[in-house]
């Protein structure tokens, strides 16, 4: 509790020092606070202090109690409540469009190239907590997985059930991926418009040529990020089907086509990006979560509860107790 209460004023906790230069003080001078009779010899009294006359030190530490009680009280104790409210100046729409190709089950980055995506975009949708996000896959062809939402909840429930099962056609449509994420922000009133165009390979599918995708992309003012996924040289990634229907391994280069990536990017105003594993992967994602900023305007508002009340009422009730007793049992010392 006492970890909640802050002090407004705690330079007059300087004031104790006071109290046990005022305690040495009373020492010195208790012996003058009562009479005292001087004789020749006490044989023949009988000497015996009173119990009241030893607690008799007791009235001058409810007076220190009761100003250290009014120091603490001149600190003034309070507890702060902050709450704050944020509003958005300007939020931004993000489409992520993720390459699910059959290569993209290649070993290269951990355990695979589709799970570390996936681990990081997960990351990504966590960290832009005031924009609206979409997803959108594609292979041989594509389609919207997730329209443009607030709902960081059911972006991350669909970008946890994206995998490669062989719904759509397989292959590397580039063009129809970018196509159909453009088509998500073209009506878009948002301030920001911007594409996360993820894949590892070359465009060898689909009717809308990538180009042209790029440049309605351009047209309608929406920016793209690509990024290029793969190491430099073989992946071991699937080549064939077993008889059980499950996939087969070995090597096989790997072919993404960097100049094209690096065309859209630049005919949209954004950046290419290449991932050759896991780690320069989540480098990309935190670069462009740093690029794309969403102006966030906070308001604070701080509520002081006062507690020095108690404790002056405790120092005043320290002090009538000490001139009750001064006026009653001590009456004869004082």
């Amino acid at each position: 509790m006492l970890r909640d209460i802050t002090f407004a004023h705690p330079q007059f906790f300087w004031l104790l020092l006071l109290l046990p230069l005022a305690g040495v003080w009373y020492v010195f001078k208790r012996k003058r606070q009562t009479a005292s009779l001087k004789i020749s010899s006490l044989k023949g009294f009988k000497v015996s202090t009173s119990f009241w006359a030893r607690l008799r030190p007791f009235l001058f530490a409810l007076r220190l109690l009761a100003l250290a009680a009014l120091i603490t009280a001149l600190a003034r104790p309070q507890t702060t409540e902050v709450s704050t409210k944020t509003k958005t100046n300007k939020g931004i729409d993000i489409v992520m469009v993720i390459d699910v190709s059959s290569s993209m089950l290649a070993r290269d980055l951990k355990p695979n190239r589709l799970s570390a995506l996936k681990q990081v975009a997960s990351e990504f949708v966590n960290d832009r907590p005031n924009d609206r996000i979409g997803l959108v896959v594609y292979a041989g062809e594509s389609y919207t997985k997730m329209p443009i939402t607030s709902d960081k909840r059911v972006v991350q429930n669909a970008l946890r059930d994206i995998r490669f099962d062989g719904v759509i056609e397989d292959g590397t449509a580039i063009g129809m991926g970018l196509a159909t994420a453009v088509n998500r922000l073209k009506e878009s009133k948002a301030k920001g418009k911007v594409i996360i165009l993820l894949t590892d390979g070359v465009n060898n599918s689909g009717f809308i040529q990538p180009r042209t995708a790029s440049e309605l992309a351009a047209e309608f003012g929406v920016k793209t990020y690509t990024i290029g996924l793969g190491t430099n040289g073989n992946a071991y990634a699937p080549v064939a089907l077993n008889p059980d229907g499950s996939f087969r391994y070995g090597l096989r280069d790997v072919e993404i086509d960097e100049a094209l990536l690096k065309e859209i990017a630049k005919q949209t105003g954004g950046q290419y990006f290449r991932a050759t594993n896991n780690k320069k992967l989540e480098e990309i994602y935190e670069e462009i979560n740093k690029l794309e900023k969403t102006e966030v305007e906070e308001f604070k508002y701080t509520n002081y509860e006062e507690k020095f009340r108690p404790l002056v009422w405790l120092a005043g009730i320290l002090i009538v107790f000490e001139l009750l007793l001064k006026a009653t049992v001590y009456r004869s010392f004082v």
